[in-house]
């Protein structure tokens, strides 16, 4: 259980989220990566708030989804019980942002797509698919594609289902799974394992 988030976010970032740890009282555990989440915010038993975040992010995604969680524990501070990403967690969370954007922490490359998402934020950072590309460096995970590098017809796996990938719509992609026979839409930024027969 790591808790020094000092080697996982950009080094001009440190003194203003020191300030917000400070500040607001949580338990920073950073820990094994999780497939469904990049962190999350709770209240404990003993009433202590514990925020975890995933060690696998590279520092921009690890900071963004830092003040994501911080973000909850402030609203949930301020408003009480609201809707986890609803309007007062996205004021309390672009507030929180703007401290951060500066080149100097964030690229000037990934700034504009940050920007753009900030201006209404998701519950997911993932679920901008520009934003998401950028901060990976527009590169997958070793021995993953994007899926929008897999050719029209080719087969690839995905959470242990084979699936084909077919036409583009607007954004997303058309890909049957081999089981079931659904199509399924997969977003642009999914990273899936190319499947050879």
């Amino acid at each position: 259980m790591n808790t020094d988030y000092k080697n996982f976010v950009p080094v001009k970032a440190i003194p203003f989220v020191q300030f917000l740890i400070d500040e607001h009282s949580f338990d920073l555990i950073i820990v094994n990566q999780r497939q469904t989440k990049h962190g999350d915010f709770r209240k404990l038993p003993d009433g202590r708030f514990q925020i975890t975040v995933n060690n696998n992010l590279n520092k921009y995604q690890f900071l963004l989804t830092l003040v994501h969680e911080i973000a909850h524990h402030v609203t949930h501070q301020k408003f009480g019980r609201v809707r986890p990403h609803g309007k007062e967690w996205k004021m309390v969370f672009q507030h929180l942002m703007l401290p951060f954007l500066r080149p100097e922490i964030y690229p000037t490359k990934i700034l504009p797509f940050l920007a753009t998402y900030l201006k209404n934020p998701k519950a997911s950072t993932d679920s901008d698919v520009n934003l998401s590309l950028v901060l990976k460096g527009n590169e997958s995970e070793k021995g993953k594609n994007f899926i929008f590098e897999i050719n029209s017809g080719s087969f690839f796996e995905f959470k242990n289902i084979i699936y084909r990938r077919g036409n583009k719509r607007r954004t997303r992609f058309e890909c049957l799974n081999m089981d079931n026979q659904k199509v399924y839409l997969f977003n642009q930024n999914v990273e899936v394992k190319q499947y050879n027969f």
